[in-house]
């Protein structure tokens, strides 16, 4: 399992490194999608490389139609942000997520899980699932190299055609 944290890692190293960009949403609520979509993560790459896989599937049951919900308001957005690429660029940011939760594993080496295993009981004590984003975003969970709302083109806004050059009178 290390072997393959540090693979993901090092892969992640090169993915993530074009996505320097800005770290905060114009919009709270797009910015909440995101953070919700960051503990996710964060607490699936935990249970994976922590043995928790429990503790994951008891979380996922608990807010699962918040999470759902979440996942749809994430997939919204970013079929408005990159139209056709969307699933791509959406599927490139949860890797990325991933991929920086299992860098900091590897920098914490074996202090990884103690250190960062609470965040299951803290998460299972809400009182509701709409204490979820707001116990998300007190978390900071999105690394600051990892591209959130940044200016995308518009590939889902057509392009408009240049004007015609006027044709030149005939000549006589």
């Amino acid at each position: 399992m290390r072997r393959l944290m540090l693979g993901v890692a090092l892969l992640s190293t090169l993915a993530v490194q074009p996505a320097m960009a800005q770290r905060h949403c114009a919009n709270v609520a797009d910015q909440s999608i995101f953070e919700v979509q960051a503990l996710r993560s964060s607490i699936m790459v935990l249970a994976t490389g922590c043995q928790e896989e429990d503790r994951y599937n008891a979380f996922i049951r608990r807010f699962q139609s918040d999470l759902q919900a979440n996942e749809r308001a994430v997939s919204a957005y970013f079929k408005r942000r990159f139209g056709g690429r969307a699933q791509h660029e959406q599927d490139r940011f949860v890797t990325d997520l991933a991929n920086a939760v299992s860098r900091q594993g590897s920098q914490y080496g074996g202090d990884f899980c103690p250190r960062n295993g609470m965040i299951f009981t803290e998460v299972m004590a809400l009182r509701s699932s709409a204490e979820l984003a707001d116990f998300a975003a007190g978390k900071d969970l999105i690394p600051a190299a990892i591209s959130v709302c940044n200016d995308a083109p518009a590939a889902a806004a057509p392009a408009k055609a240049a004007p015609k050059p006027a044709a030149k009178p005939a000549a006589r």
